[in-house]
Parts: structure tokens; C-alpha cells; sequence
């Protein structure tokens, strides 16, 4: 992991607090925060790791498996299986069920099914990868608790990857529009999107500060 870590939650200073990223000193940003935003942020993080399947990627053939029938001769060389996964190449060839997820590896050719598919089998594994890799990073760099944070250049670019993640995925639950913010203007306090719509906008907003701290 690169650039300092996180520090304990320091007394709350609302300005801050609500001000989002700002260029840190030396490159990289910085942002303050509190435990309820540290604490929704991780969450919405820890989900879509789940909704990658995280924990499945995290898993790693055996090396002293027994070999097998259709292991062929051992002549040092990988099997088929083998070769496929230290290329990234999944069997999986269809644009997946879930809305969410299907946001997050879309088809590379909408009107190309089988060039789709075909691309899907080489890329998806490298690209669950990558979305699992960011969001961990979010994860390591933002204390439980809130606090400061202090992010390098490469973790920032993380959490730009990650935080659009997880803007994806709520965009299509809430199933956002155009008009969407005109639709939360108008939205009772009593409706159940209205928590997960405010971090919707939330997030852009970070996403917003982010991208200006990097460009300083």
C-alpha cells in the first residue's frame, strides 16, 4: 500500500467535514470524515465487492492436486485449465442477470452478441479483478471509525474507480434518470430511497472533489 495511511477520527469540523477532497500536500488528496459517512461509504463498498464476488476471486487452484485422467502426461507443461486462468479466461460468455452487475461488465458490442461473449471470456476475470482491487483499496485507506484520510496518487485514482462503482450500481437499484435530482427534490422523507438517493448524490459530489484535488 502507498502513501500514509489513515489517521483517527480528530474532533469534527463541519466546513471540512462537508468539503469533500482537497490537494494534499506532497500530491495526492485528502478529505475528513465523520463515522456515519465513513461508515455508509464502506459499506456501499463492502457490497459491491460481494456483487463481484470478491471473495471468489480471492481463491486460488491447489498446486499439488492429483492429477487426473485428463491431466495429460506430466511433462511440466500447464493444462488447458491451467492455461486458462493464468490468461484470465473465464468460461462465462453471457451478459450477467443482475441489472447491477450487468452495469458494472457490460457488453463490449451491443449488437454483436457472439463478438460480446467472446470478448466477455477474455476480459471479465481481469476486469472483476481490477473493480475488487479498487474497492479494497477504498477499504484500506478509510478508517471504520472516520477520520482523516490522505491518499496517494494511485489510490485516489482507486477511489475515483471504485466510488463509480458504486454509483453505477445504486444508478440502476434507484433506477436513475435524467431528471433524477428533480425526483429527489420532491421525494417523502418517509420513502425508502430517499437515504440511498442523498448518497447517490453524495458520492457525485465526492467524486466531483476528487477529480478537481487531482487536477491542482
Amino acid at each position: 500500500m502507498t502513501g500514509a495511511g489513515p489517521e483517527p477520527e480528530e474532533s469534527v469540523n463541519l466546513p471540512e467535514l462537508l468539503g469533500g477532497f482537497r490537494p494534499s500536500r506532497g500530491g495526492g488528496a485528502t478529505a475528513r470524515f465523520g463515522t456515519v459517512e465513513a461508515a455508509n461509504i464502506r459499506y456501499l463498498v463492502g457490497q459491491v465487492v460481494e456483487l463481484l464476488g470478491g471473495d471468489t476471486l480471492d481463491e486460488e487452484p491447489p498446486d499439488d492436486r492429483p492429477a487426473g485422467p485428463s491431466d495429460g502426461p506430466d511433462d511440466g507443461l500447464p493444462s488447458a485449465g491451467d492455461l486458462a486462468a493464468m490468461i484470465g479466461l473465464t468460461e462465462n460468455s453471457e451478459l450477467p442477470s443482475d441489472p447491477a452487475l450487468a452495469r458494472l461488465l457490460p457488453d463490449a458490442y451491443r449488437d454483436d452478441p457472439e463478438a460480446s461473449g467472446e470478448f466477455r471470456r477474455y476480459t471479465e476475470q481481469g476486469l472483476r479483478s481490477g473493480k475488487v482491487a479498487a474497492a479494497r483499496t477504498v477499504l484500506a485507506t478509510l478508517p471504520p471509525k472516520g477520520g482523516r484520510v490522505r491518499l496517494s496518487g494511485p489510490e485516489a485514482q482507486a477511489w475515483l474507480r471504485a466510488l463509480n462503482d458504486v454509483r453505477l450500481a445504486l444508478g440502476v437499484r434507484l433506477e436513475v434518470t435524467e431528471d433524477f435530482d428533480e425526483q429527489v427534490a420532491v421525494m417523502s422523507p418517509d420513502d425508502p430511497r430517499l437515504a440511498y438517493a442523498d448518497m447517490y448524490q453524495w458520492l457525485g459530489y465526492l467524486q466531483e472533489t476528487l477529480v478537481g484535488a487531482l487536477s491542482r
